[in-house]
C-alpha cells in the first residue's frame, strides 16, 4: 500500500471528516470539506439564497475544500500538512500562483470564502482563538503551540508550526476544524481588493477560477453599486459613480458613495464599528455582509476586538485576513487589512490554498 494511501487511513481514524485532496503531480494536502449553505443561515434575517462563496461562473458548487493549515512550498505548489513553519514573505501574486500550478479548481483562498468561514463560526459561536500573542492567544496564558525552530520576535516565539495549537485554535472547535485562522501569519485573500478607497471584487467567487484574472489590469474586477448592490464596471481611477467606496468619517471606517476624508495612509477602528453612510442601501449592505466587509449584526461582543485596516487614497491595495501573532485582541477571523499593495512580502504574511470543484457546461 503507498505511503499515501495509509497517510489517509490515518487521517479518517482521527479525522473522519477531512479529506486529502493530491495536485496534478500526486503529492497530498489536508484539506477542509464546507458543505454548501445559504446567507440566511449564516446571517440573521439574510437572504435566502446560496453565499456567493459557493457560486463560481454563474453556478452552484456543491462544497468548497479549505486548506486545514497555513501552506506551506515545495518546487513552487502550495501544501497543506501539519507540523510546518508556514511559508511567509510571499507577495499575492506569488500565493494565487503557488495555488493555481496545483491544476484546476485550486486557488488562493478568495474573499468570499473566508468570509464564508468567519461568518459560519460566528452563527455557530465558535470563533477560534489562535496565536495572536506571541505563541498563544492573548485571552489565554495556559495553551500554547509549537514554535517554529529558528523564528523568533526579539527572543519571543513569533510563527508556530501549524496545527500543533489547542483545538480552541481550530475553526469548530474540533480536531476535524480549519487551524489557525486566528492570527500566526496573515494571509492573503484572493478576489478583493481597493482602488483609492473604492471597494472591488470579482464576482462571487469567481477568483476561484483561473480563468478569471486577478492582475491589477484586469476587467474581472467590479465595484458595487452603492444603491442596487450589483457589480458594476468600475472605471479605472476609484471614482465610479455611485460605487462603495471606504471613507472615514468620525474616527471609523465607513462604506459610502462618495469619500469625503482621503489620505494614502493606515487608518483603523474596531470591525465591530465600521459602518455606513446612508447612501448605501439595505441591498448593497447585505452585499458587503455576506462578504464580511461589514458587520451582519450590532452586538458589537460578536466581533469581539477584531479590527479593520484600510486605505483609501492609494492607487490599489489588497487584502489580507486573520492577523499575526503579535496582534493580540486586535487578530481574529474578522480582521482584516487593507493597506499594502499586491507587492507586499513581509515574515508575517502567507496565505492558504483552497480547491473547488469548478462547473462545467
Amino acid at each position: 500500500m503507498a505511503n499515501f494511501d495509509l497517510a489517509a487511513m490515518a487521517l479518517k481514524a482521527v479525522c473522519p471528516t477531512n479529506d486529502i485532496l493530491y495536485d496534478d503531480k500526486g503529492l497530498p494536502s489536508v484539506m477542509v470539506k464546507i458543505p454548501k449553505f445559504k446567507i440566511s443561515q449564516v446571517i440573521p434575517g439574510g437572504a435566502d439564497s446560496v453565499h456567493p462563496a459557493f457560486i463560481v461562473n454563474g453556478q452552484e458548487v456543491d462544497a468548497i475544500y479549505i486548506s486545514k493549515y497555513q501552506n506551506i512550498v515545495n518546487n513552487n505548489r502550495a501544501y497543506s500538512l501539519p507540523c510546518e513553519d508556514p511559508k511567509t514573505s510571499v507577495n499575492l501574486d506569488q500565493a494565487i500562483s503557488y495555488c493555481t500550478q496545483k491544476g484546476d479548481g485550486w486557488h488562493l483562498m478568495t474573499r468570499a470564502e473566508w468570509a464564508a468561514i468567519a461568518l459560519w463560526c460566528k452563527a455557530n459561536g465558535c470563533l477560534p482563538k489562535g496565536n495572536n500573542n506571541y505563541g498563544k492567544d492573548a485571552s489565554e496564558g495556559g495553551y500554547k503551540a509549537i514554535p517554529a525552530p529558528g523564528v523568533n520576535d526579539s527572543g519571543r516565539t513569533a510563527r508556530v508550526l501549524t496545527g500543533t495549537g489547542p483545538v480552541s485554535w481550530s475553526h469548530d472547535g474540533t480536531l476535524e476544524g480549519i487551524w489557525d485562522l486566528n492570527g500566526n501569519i496573515w494571509e492573503w485573500n484572493g478576489g478583493s481588493r481597493t482602488v483609492k478607497g473604492e471597494l472591488q471584487v470579482l464576482v462571487n467567487n469567481n477568483a476561484a477560477d483561473l480563468d478569471h484574472s486577478q492582475a491589477a489590469s484586469s476587467a474581472q474586477w467590479k465595484a458595487i453599486d452603492a444603491t442596487t448592490g450589483a457589480y458594476i464596471t468600475p472605471n479605472g481611477s476609484g471614482t465610479t459613480a455611485n460605487s462603495i467606496k471606504l471613507d472615514w468619517v468620525s474616527g471609523k471606517i465607513t462604506y459610502s458613495a462618495t469619500i469625503t476624508t482621503q489620505a494614502d495612509a493606515s487608518r483603523d477602528c474596531a470591525f465591530a464599528s465600521v459602518t455606513c453612510a446612508s447612501s448605501v442601501s439595505a441591498a448593497a449592505q447585505a452585499v458587503l455582509k455576506a462578504l464580511a466587509f461589514l458587520p451582519a449584526s450590532a452586538t458589537a461582543s460578536e466581533y469581539e476586538d477584531d479590527h479593520m485596516w484600510m486605505n483609501n487614497g492609494a492607487d490599489e491595495r489588497a487584502f489580507f485576513s486573520g492577523g499575526s501573532w503579535y496582534d493580540g485582541a486586535h487578530a481574529g477571523l474578522f480582521a482584516l487589512l487593507g493597506t499594502f499593495p499586491r507587492s507586499s512580502s513581509t515574515w508575517s504574511l502567507g496565505f492558504r490554498s483552497a480547491y473547488v470543484d469548478l462547473p462545467t457546461e
